[in-house]
Formats: C-alpha cells, structure tokens, sequence
C-alpha cells in the first residue's frame, strides 16, 4: 500500500487534505457492523493450560479496521461469567458517551446472558487506537486493535511499501487477573505482578514451553514497512526495540508526528505509536523486544523480556539478532523520547484558558484498624488519589445516566465538586512527604466545564509512598502536551517552556516519575468523561476523577439520548 502527499497537503494536514478533495470525489461513509461474543477459552502459556474470557474465542481479540468517517455499530454479547463493557480507547465519541464504555462511568456493565450495541461514528482521526474491556481487569485478555485509515482519496503524510499486523503488547498471569485484583482488594495489599510481558498474546522465546508459539512477522528485504504499536499490558510502560533496524515515529495515539528516527520506542499502557522501518540489513532474523519501564524504587514489577522476530526469509540456523534495551529505571530514555514527539503540523491553539487547573497524582495509604488486619505496609491498605480525593464507582447507576436523568447530584450519586487546586499545597516531589498527606479521601466528585471552555491542566506527580510515571488517559477527549518537567511545576518559570508551536496530540500522557506535564484541550464534547491513571492498579485503588461537560447550544452541541438497549443496573 505505497501512499504519498503533496506539498499543499503536507503542509495543511488532515483538514486542509479533506477540503482540498471536492465532496464527490470522497468516498462514501461505510457503516460497519461486527459482533463481540465475550466467551471463555483455553489456552496454554509457559507450560500451564488455563480459561480466559475472551472476544469470539480469540486471544487478543478482533483487529477492527476502519477508514476516517465510517461508522461502528458493535453488538458485545456476553457469554461469559463476568460482566463486562468494552471501551473504544482514544475514540472521541463526539456527542455518542453512551458508548465510551467504563464501567459504571457511562454505563451499567452487561451482565452474563445480556448484550448491547456500541454504536458511534469514527470521524477526525487517523492511525492507531484500540478497544478493551474496561470493568475490573478483564481487559488483560479482552483487547483488540482498531485501525483507522485515510478516508479514499486522502493519503497517508508519509511513503511506505506495506504494513505489518498490528503489534500488541500485554501481560499474563498464570492465575485469573480477576482473583489477582480481588485478593489485592481484600486485603489492601498490592496485586501479584504477571508472569510474562507478551507480543499478540505470546510470551516469546525467553520463556519456557514458548518458542513455538512466538510471534513471527515476515517482511521483505528494501521494503518500508509500516508498524503499529499498541501498549495493552495492564499495569507495565515499556521499552522497545528491534536490533539493527531504525524506528521513525510517524504518529503516536492516532495523530501523526513530524517524523523522529530512534531506536528506542517508549509505551505507557493506553498507548500507541505508529512507525516506519526500512528492513535494509543483512537478510535474517531479528528480535523485536520489549520490557518494563520501572520508575517506582522498591516497588515488585516483571522484570521478563517478551520477543517477537522479524523474518526476512533468509535459510540459516543462526539465532536472531537481539536489540539492546535501556535500563529498567531509564528514565533519561523516557525523557529523550517524550520529549522529541512534535506535532506533524504547526498548531492554533487557543491562547485564553478558561479552566486553569492543578491536580496531583499519586499513590497514598489509608489507615486500617487491628481487626482489619490490611496487607499493605505497616498494616494499612493501598490507596491512590487526584488532588487527594481517591474515586469511587457508584454502584447501582453510571454517572452518565445520573447526569442525563438530572439527579446524579441530587440522589447522591456524585457531587460536582471535585478540587481545581490541592487541598493543601506541599512539596509534591520532597524525599520526605510529611505521613499526614499520605491518606487521602474517598469521593465520588466531578469537575464541571461549561461546553467550549478551553481547559489547561498541570498534572503533577507526588512522591507519596513512591513516586512513579503515571499514564494519565482522558476518556471523549485528545488533548495537546505542551511541556513536561522534574521536580515541582512552577508557573513563573515553566510557562516558558510550553510548545505553542507543534505540540503532539495524544489521549494518554506520560506524568515524569516526580515531575509533571501540562495539557490543553477544549470541552466540546458534552457528557462525562473518566480521567485516569492506565496503569490499572491504581485506577483500582483511586486514581482517578471524572469531568461533567455541559451542553452547549442546540443538538449539535448536546449529548445524544441513551439507546434503549443501554444495560441496566
């Protein structure tokens, strides 16, 4: 599939491609229909046979492919005996937040025996995203990709030969991720790490009674390929690479980049990126490898290497060539690569913000009684908390529907009034937070924006209990990354270094591990909308806080109506 631009294209972007191609030369607007069937299935991995809940009996699920504009209409039966929803991660739902997905956020889950259909329009965006289950942790094997390409005869920004398939990562328990979490939540200990990091559902060759299975991906020697990553691992940011080849980043969470060449790739779980290679080198075998990004000191994580290789068709018996991977604690990679993603094209960003927001992020502790007897440190229980409040679900309706029906606040279901700014101002990064910060207060609080306010947030990490990268994604929304730091955000001298310029657009932003990042976006999509940390550990233990968009004027700018099979609690 070799694509190419011209100048005026590369120049305008996305928008100025669509208008520059008069309406009947577009291709029409497909709508397309898939149907999920959560179901169980066997599978063997490092050695052990075990049921896992699954999308049609596959493990990762269904890739769905779309082109810009078409529409999904996706009918998720559930078989199996857990109830689930499925979240569209990165799809911006405009006006469509009854089919966003998280559980109890903009839905009642679907329960054993019941089903619903997610219906919603992919319009705006190109590239890589992905879906997942989004109700406790069966998204560790309920994933799949979701491809979105130019809308015909709209081109790629960038000259490539062919794609490989979509490339995911994820992590394997030997026991069901379900009892992991539910033990973990009784006790108030942390959950078990996995057992391996895994490439489209495989351990690869580092692992035992797994070489068979690996994942191989042939490609042809000269070709430019284009590869489409996808982090899809539950609680694990990753470092990868592919020994002796050159990565060009050409678009990160379904956005494209000015083109960035690198032979390191770094994922938060949520994440996406999109690359070009050139398979240029000696005709062989060549391992693409991927493992943790460890940012927390003292904190347990997998410390395994999943491969996968890449087959040039060349005969010989000699062991693929395995790349170099950063340290598990890099955090200079991190920064290197994070900081070097550029938006492809210059940016108009609104220059007024309305919402001029600071929330921290971080771990805490809550204090638990004797007779507890809780298995977090020092007999406490694992907590995480925004701006000290640590989120709890409602239970017996979404948020969504409380919000829509108009008597979410007043049923008591959540309060709008989830902090701007800490509570109490502190040093957010000191080695010593005092023990008085470390428990925060449970809440069930949403932040309300007025439709088409331009919202600035600084997102700063907190070294309470430990300081950590945290995956900050925002549910109905992308949003610009304009600067991210070490240390303490400070507004006199870190407005300074904001790219106004080409910031990239993401969904999911990496928080430095005791520093910060700002974004910016604006509310133009009414309804309510999780922002949480990916890594689901902590959205497990409240790391997480909601945004109430109101509607603006007229339908266009106001949320649609509930579908009438929307589950019930």
């Amino acid at each position: 599939m070799s694509s190419s631009v011209g100048t005026v294209s590369v120049a305008l972007g996305l928008a100025a491609a669509l208008l520059l191609c008069c309406c009947s030369q577009l291709a029409v607007a497909k709508e397309q229909r898939h149907e999920f069937v959560i179901q169980e299935a066997s599978v063997t991995r490092l050695c052990n046979a075990r049921t896992i809940v699954t999308a049609n009996g596959q493990y990762p699920g269904p890739a769905v492919e779309v082109s810009e504009g078409d529409s999904l209409v996706v009918s998720v039966v559930n078989n199996a005996t857990y109830n689930i929803t499925i979240h569209w991660h990165g799809v911006r739902q405009m006006r469509t937040g009854w089919a966003d997905g998280p559980e109890f956020v903009t839905q009642c889950p679907i329960r054993p025996g019941q089903s619903y259909t997610y219906s919603f329009t992919v319009a705006a965006q190109e590239g890589t995203l992905w879906w997942h289950a989004h109700s406790s942790w069966l998204r560790a094997t309920v994933y799949g990709a979701l491809v979105i390409r130019p809308r015909d005869p709209v081109p790629y920004p960038f000259d490539f030969h062919g794609e490989i398939a979509p490339i995911m990562f994820g992590e394997w328990w030997d026991m069901n991720p379900i009892d992991v979490i539910r033990t973990a939540t009784r006790t108030g200990a942390a959950p078990n790490i996995s057992d391996a990091l895994t490439v489209n559902g495989q351990p690869g060759d580092l692992y035992s009674c797994s070489s068979q299975d690996t994942a191989v991906f042939a490609v042809k020697s000269g070709e430019t390929n284009l590869l489409r990553f996808i982090n899809a691992a539950l609680n694990t940011e990753l470092f990868v690479s592919l020994a002796g080849h050159t990565m060009t980043v050409v678009g990160a969470d379904a956005s494209y980049t000015k083109p960035y060449n690198t032979s390191v790739l770094v994922l938060g779980p949520g994440q996406t990126t999109d690359v070009l290679v050139t398979f240029d080198q000696p005709p062989g075998q060549y391992y693409l490898a991927a493992r943790a990004y460890a940012s927390a000191q003292g904190v347990p994580f997998d410390n395994t290497t999943t491969t996968a290789i890449f087959d040039y068709g060349a005969s010989g018996t000699a062991s693929p060539a395995m790349p170099t991977l950063p340290a598990y604690n890099d955090t200079a990679t991190v920064t290197a690569f994070t900081t070097s993603l550029r938006n492809l094209h210059a940016v108009e960003l609104p220059s007024v913000v309305d919402e001029d927001l600071f929330f921290t992020v971080g771990v805490g502790l809550f204090n638990c009684s004797a007779a507890q007897n809780c298995g977090g440190p020092n007999g406490t229980r694992f907590a995480a908390s925004m701006n000290n409040v640590s989120f709890v679900l409602p239970s017996t309706v979404s948020l969504l529907q409380a919000h829509y029906q108009g008597d979410g606040a007043a049923n008591g279901v959540f309060t709008a009034d989830f902090p701007a700014n800490p509570p109490v101002q502190f040093d957010y990064t000191a080695q010593n937070v005092s023990r008085g910060l470390w428990q925060p207060v449970p809440g069930t609080r949403l932040y309300k924006l007025k439709y088409g306010s331009v919202v600035q947030i600084v997102l700063q990490g907190t070294n309470i209990f430990a300081g950590e990268n945290h995956p900050i994604h925002i549910h109905g929304y992308d949003f610009y990354i304009l600067a991210e730091g070490f240390g303490n955000f400070d507004a006199s001298t870190d407005t300074a270094k904001f790219n106004l310029h080409d910031p990239p657009m993401r969904n999911t932003v990496g928080v430095p591990v005791n520093g910060w990042a700002v974004i910016r976006f604006v509310a133009d999509n009414p309804g309510v909308w999780l922002m949480h940390c990916h890594l689901d550990v902590h959205i497990t233990w409240g790391l997480a806080m909601a945004f109430l968009v109101e509607d603006g004027v007229g339908e266009l700018q106001s949320l649609g109506a509930p579908p009438p099979d929307l589950p019930i609690c």
